[in-house]
């Protein structure tokens, strides 16, 4: 199977349907015109005119007053890939590289850049056989691109730096011998060309969407397994309260528990209590203005994905070479922490239902567990909960409101959009944790409750559950059960 390159709309359920499927990248006939009619007229334009043009035949940063000679221009890219490559802290996991590498291909493929139809060949071919560049998550300010972690993503096509091969990390030239390949030699604006780009935040973005999204949904069937457990009440859920509210999310909630809760007899039964705690009664508030802030930070992505972000930018039809800021991440700064803040709201949330199941009312044991006193039970799973949901609060202190000058004061103000992404990227795996405790938690408050009253979902949920999670008798190590409902939320269907 193949994917074609092309100028056509890329979805973010596009790029996760191309990365899931493992198809094989190509270029399109009208994507290789493009591709080649710009290189041809940046060729031109500098054959024909000494002019500065930014990056092309003058440095970079403060130095984009120093001219530089024709027979330099090509150790100029060069030595910019080498000199950027210093990134440090964690390897991006393989994964993330591939999406980065699939997202400067379609950058480039617009044929806005003016690279060499090779160059993006090569990225092509490292994609399509798992030849992937180790790359770092720290030493992007997110402005003029993501510099060091694009130039790390560059370092392979100059033969330099490492890379990931079956499962092993090998130096990259010696891997492009393996398989008779020679490291390009990069021409003007090329090395320019892949630097500047925001594919470090872009794909950070597009896995954080699509993974919050699958959270959204997990965060909605847990409340449900937990409103079963808690005995909670329907009437918060009517659809005539959401209708006056006029957020679309939060109606969409509501319509979610109502569809998962429909045949309950528990749910539906009358109640000893008039109200239930805010962390029941507001799902659809809080889950619902999550679904809202992900929506348009989803929307945010998926323009920058189809769009041109390195720069100079060229325009070879109205002959014009145009030093801009495509490459200023504000935009996406602004939305990662935004989505952080969403994603751990319901983090947060979901940790007081915990917590509400583990006091002993409404029926059910102190600590869902027999014997309590010789027996903890649940106590100290909500303890790892609510450390997590800490953890959390701590991380969404907003990156994009901070910069700090760079470049001899030419770099004035960045976005730490990629400081914004990592961070982001770190609570939505910590919200993975928390609804993982939500669920363990949910399902031995419904072992003291009434499977057998529950919702048609919720008994399956449960039944599924059951398969690989048991319920807990007595004390017992609990890490084992929660990495198991970490396993089962990620494969389970929603």
């Amino acid at each position: 199977m193949q994917h074609t390159i092309s100028a056509e709309h890329l979805t973010l359920e596009k790029v996760d349907e191309i990365i899931r499927s493992r198809v094989e990248l190509t270029l399109s006939d009208d994507s290789r015109r493009r591709i080649i009619k710009c290189r041809d007229y940046l060729d031109e334009r500098i054959a024909r005119s000494d002019d500065p043009i930014y990056g092309i035949n003058t440095g970079f940063g403060s130095l984009c007053n120093t001219k530089i000679d024709k027979a330099s221009r090509g150790q100029l890219q060069k030595n910019l890939v080498m000199s950027h490559a210093a990134g440090t802290g964690k390897e991006v996991r393989p994964e993330l590289v591939k999406l980065m590498l699939l997202l400067k291909i379609q950058g480039l493929s617009y044929g806005h850049s003016g690279v060499t139809l090779e160059l993006v060949e090569r990225l092509i071919w490292h994609y399509n056989n798992d030849v992937l560049p180790v790359v770092y998550d720290q030493g992007s300010l997110g402005a003029s691109g993501d510099l060091a972690p694009l130039a790390h993503l560059a370092l392979p096509l100059l033969g330099k730096g490492e890379v990931w091969q079956n499962g092993k990390k090998a130096e990259a030239t010696n891997v492009l011998e393996e398989h008779g390949l020679e490291p390009l030699t990069l021409r003007s604006k090329e090395g320019l060309a892949m630097l500047n780009g925001t594919q470090f935040m872009s794909a950070h973005g597009v896995l954080i969407c699509l993974e919050a999204k699958r959270q959204l949904d997990a965060a909605d069937l847990i409340g449900s397994c937990s409103l079963e457990a808690f005995d909670g009440r329907p009437e918060p859920f009517n659809d005539e309260v959401h209708v006056v509210r006029v957020q679309p999310g939060q109606r969409t909630v509501a319509r979610h528990i109502r569809e998962i809760l429909a045949d309950s007899q528990n749910f539906h039964a009358s109640k000893a209590h008039v109200q239930d705690p805010y962390s029941f009664r507001c799902i659809p508030q809080v889950h619902g203005a999550a679904r809202d802030a992900v929506d348009h930070c989803l929307k945010v992505f998926e323009n920058e994905i189809n769009a041109v972000t390195d720069n100079p930018t060229i325009f070879p039809d109205s002959d014009e070479i145009i030093s801009a800021g495509n490459f200023h991440g504000q935009p996406l700064a602004l939305a990662l922490d935004f989505m952080a803040i969403a994603m751990a709201e319901i983090g947060s949330i979901s940790e007081r239902r915990t917590y509400k199941l583990v006091n002993g009312k409404r029926g059910l044991p102190d600590f869902l567990v027999a014997d309590p006193g010789l027996n903890s039970g649940f106590m100290i799973p909500q303890y790892t909960a609510a450390s997590i949901v800490s953890r959390n609060k701590q991380l969404c202190t907003p990156a994009s409101v901070d910069t700090i000058d760079s470049s001899n004061g030419q770099e004035d103000h960045v976005s730490m959009g990629a400081n914004a992404a990592v961070k982001c990227l770190e609570v939505v795996e910590n919200v993975q944790s928390v609804l993982a405790i939500e669920l363990l938690t949910s399902c031995q408050a419904l072992h003291f409750r009434n499977v057998e009253g529950a919702a048609t979902k919720i008994q399956r949920l449960y039944s599924d559950f059951r398969k690989t999670v048991p319920a807990v008798e007595q004390d017992r190590e609990m890490y084992p059960l929660i990495a198991a409902s970490k396993a089962f939320l990620k494969t389970v269907q929603l």
